[in-house]
């Protein structure tokens, strides 16, 4: 008989095959999920049990089962959510996530997602030793030692450490998010109806899949709450990176509003080697 837990995961994991299928990304991805599901299924020990016992390097010993496998279902086992999957099928909902969080009911995960911007465990990690839970009302001395021992716990499972200088490159990046916006605007993806900030329940969320330079990518616009303060939800592209299912990266692309890079689209975290590029750019044009 198969676990209740792993037949639970086996179910988001094939789900997560066919949603990759039906919004375009076939092929590798899809048949992984639904080859990781299947051994799952097969498993007599539960994967929680394994978790605990040889933490995710035990479930990578397994068959079928890579770093980027491994970290869902770590996640879905000390969450009970797949922030992957629900990003895809707009149901995507922070405040849900930091419910799961003992001591965070539903008014203090609203207060931290809305006043704080604290979208992940790993934002709530940051904000409980960077003065900004100590801050916000609501959190005594033993509420805030709490959510630390908590999260170092989870966190532990959770971590994803992705091999130093396995990232796609600054240029690769930005072509993604050309041709995702180039496609958005001419209503050639996939829509889903993300849960926030959505009263209507509309469909307008364009999602992309796509190959490049041995990376898969997705790629949408940010359904943050901070970018729909900033009024940049069709400005912010949010774009994961995996390779062969292994790395794990994200970034985000956004247009430039002040200095030597305004109105170019840059990546996050790494403007100056955008910069570098705009430059050798400019450089050969005037050669030309």
């Amino acid at each position: 008989m198969v676990h209740h837990l792993n037949a639970h995961i086996a179910i988001r994991l094939r789900e997560m095959g066919d949603l990759l299928e039906h919004q375009g990304e076939g092929g590798f991805r899809t048949q992984a999920y639904r080859r990781a599901a299947s051994v799952l299924e097969q498993l007599r020990e539960p994967v929680d049990e394994i978790l605990s016992r040889a933490s995710r390097q035990g479930l990578i010993a397994l068959p079928a089962i890579g770093p980027g496998i491994a970290a869902a279902v770590a996640e879905m086992c000390a969450t009970g959510r797949w922030s992957a999957l629900d990003r895809l099928t707009g149901k995507l909902d922070p405040e849900a996530l930091l419910r799961t969080v003992p001591g965070i009911g539903p008014q203090l995960a609203r207060r931290l997602h809305v006043g704080l911007h604290v979208e992940t465990l790993e934002d709530l990690e940051l904000a409980a030793h960077d003065g900004r839970l100590d801050r916000l009302m609501g959190f005594g001395p033993k509420r805030l030692e709490a959510i630390r021992s908590s999260m170092s716990e989870r966190l532990r499972l959770l971590k994803r450490r992705p091999a130093p200088g396995r990232a796609p490159g600054v240029r690769v990046l930005l072509t993604v998010d050309a041709a995702y916006r180039n496609k958005a605007r001419r209503n050639e993806l996939k829509l889903i109806a993300p849960r926030r900030f959505n009263p209507k329940g509309l469909a307008w969320l364009p999602v992309m899949h796509t190959r490049y330079r041995g990376w898969h990518f997705t790629a949408m616009y940010s359904n943050t709450a901070r970018a729909y303060q900033l009024n940049k939800s069709r400005d912010w592209v949010l774009i994961f990176a995996t390779s062969n299912l292994e790395s794990d990266w994200q970034c985000t692309v956004v247009t430039e509003t002040r200095g030597a890079l305004k109105g170019r689209r840059v990546v996050r975290g790494r403007e100056a080697e955008c910069a570098r590029i705009y430059a050798r750019v400019s450089l050969a044009r005037s050669a030309a």
